[in-house]
């Protein structure tokens, strides 16, 4: 069998014009244009060949059409040309020496315009004895070409499409672009795992040993102690950190909407379905989809969602066409699957899919030596957004802070903080400034709630704050020596 078979199919395949190029071949060029309605567009084409009379040729031809034709004779003056301008079309001679037919300089020339501005399309000028030339460039890049002599219909239609196609990648680079600065927002706001605690720095290293990996990833964790930022951490150092980080909060979700937001669906699949819709799944190919309350699918919903994890296929709503789904999963809950599991709530194969690694997320209360960083985190924050940069957190203030149980963990805090730094008319924040300490200021003692330490921690707080804080007075009301009280005042963080 012919060697170059393969090539002829390829050429063939992509231009469909086999008798009109031999029709060429045999005529001459037709400058007729007939059958030609084009409107003119705003394309910049840059013309690249040695032969003056070629440029001349389409320059004449393409002016019509396009909005700015530049024309080079000589090869060299490409970088210049590309550094200064962007071409949605270039039309590239493949041969720039007299009796050199090799086609090398034009593939040389043609691998540079890829590495300068790779969204140009380029289109390859051959004779029609080069045609393997031509398959050779579309191999390493061109995206068409056009045989000397040729045709004015076949130029326009070639060029156009090139031209449409440019605009295509345009706007596919600029969506990406606005989603790289997008998710770099976002991930500016989930950026930071603030904390030196032995906890926390185990959730670092846990996050560092599973990222690279494609590995199902279950975060376990109350509320509000920063499930969607450790799986923002996991994507951002993942291999696939270029790629798109989609979000779901699945307790949202009704069961009617559950498919069409996670499964897409197809225009008329029901009343409102007025165009074709992607889900969640499919936005996310090839990036990391993010579950969060996991724990919160009904029974029925666990086993759609099985589905999808186990084949990697999705179906739209509407339709029977299976669509392949290549994404990192990432779950989150704050409820105990496992004792789930137990009770016949949650399906036992579904948490196999999704806790191939589980990570769990610290409550604050567990890693309270996190809080002066997390303060002055928070601090700068919002000091700065509020235009309240001399406000200070004192360091007794900050031991109240510590001392808080915080139930609704680093989202309580963090709201706080806020909220004090809003409500502060000072240069000093006030323990009256954060609303956390209202039960402490209470006479009345609910039953069960008799704790020595307690009683005594709010017997001392109120004792100083009714003495505006002079330590002698309030010791000698309280019974005790100065120095005793300023031990307990350490111990309770007072």
């Amino acid at each position: 069998m012919d060697s170059n078979l393969p090539d002829i199919f390829y050429y063939f395949y992509h231009t469909c014009e086999k008798e009109r190029i031999i029709q060429n071949w045999y005529g001459i060029c037709n400058c007729s244009c007939k059958a030609i309605k084009m409107g003119k567009t705003g394309g910049k084409i840059l013309i690249v060949d040695d032969d003056p009379y070629i440029i001349l040729s389409l320059q004449t031809l393409l002016e019509e059409h396009f909005a700015e034709i530049v024309a080079l004779e000589e090869p060299s003056g490409i970088p210049k040309v590309l550094k200064n301008d962007f071409f949605d079309v270039i039309l590239l001679d493949m041969n720039f020496k007299p009796g050199d037919t090799s086609g090398r300089e034009g593939l040389r020339w043609l691998k540079k315009i890829n590495e300068i501005e790779p969204l140009s399309n380029v289109i390859v000028i051959t004779a029609f004895g080069g045609i393997h030339i031509a398959v050779k460039a579309m191999k390493a890049g061109a995206i068409d070409f056009i045989v000397k002599p040729w045709q004015n219909e076949k130029i326009l239609s070639t060029v156009s499409a090139a031209y449409k196609l440019s605009q295509s990648r345009k706007k596919v680079s600029q969506l990406k672009s606005t989603q790289k600065i997008l998710s770099s927002t976002l991930d500016h706001q989930f950026s930071e795992m603030i904390g030196n605690s032995e906890l926390i720095n185990k959730v670092r290293d846990n996050i560092e040993r599973v990222a690279k990996t494609d590995a199902s990833v279950l975060i376990l964790g109350e509320n509000g102690t920063g499930k969607e930022l450790v799986a923002r951490a996991l994507h951002r150092i993942s291999t696939r950190s270029e790629e798109v980080f989609i979000s779901v909060d699945l307790g949202s979700l009704t069961e009617t909407l559950f498919e069409t937001e996670l499964f897409g669906h197809v225009k008329g699949a029901f009343t409102d379905a007025k165009e074709d819709r992607i889900g969640r799944f499919e936005a996310a190919n090839g990036g990391t989809l993010f579950l969060d309350e996991i724990g919160n699918l009904s029974q029925p919903l666990q086993s759609k969602l099985l589905r999808v994890i186990e084949t990697r296929e999705s179906i739209r709503v509407g339709s029977n066409r299976l669509i392949s789904i290549d994404i990192r999963l990432i779950c989150a809950t704050n409820r105990n699957l496992k004792k789930m599991v137990s009770e016949g709530e949650f399906r036992e194969d579904l948490l196999y899919r999704i806790n191939t690694v589980e990570i769990p997320v610290p409550p604050l209360r567990d890693r309270k030596e996190d809080i002066p960083l997390l303060a002055t985190y928070f601090m700068e924050r919002y000091t700065r957004k509020y235009q309240k940069e001399n406000l200070r957190l004192p360091d007794d203030v900050l031991k109240k802070l510590q001392h808080y149980e915080w139930p609704g963990n680093i989202r309580e805090f963090q709201h706080t903080v806020e909220r004090a730094v809003i409500l502060s008319d000072g240069k000093l924040l006030k323990p009256t400034d954060f609303q956390i300490y209202g039960s402490d200021d209470s006479d009345e003692t609910e039953p069960g709630s008799y704790n020595l330490e307690k009683m005594e921690k709010r017997a001392i707080d109120k004792c100083i704050r009714q003495y505006g804080g002079n330590i002698t007075k309030a010791a000698e009301e309280l019974g005790l020596t100065r120095g005793a009280l300023y031990r307990r005042i350490e111990k309770y963080g007072l």
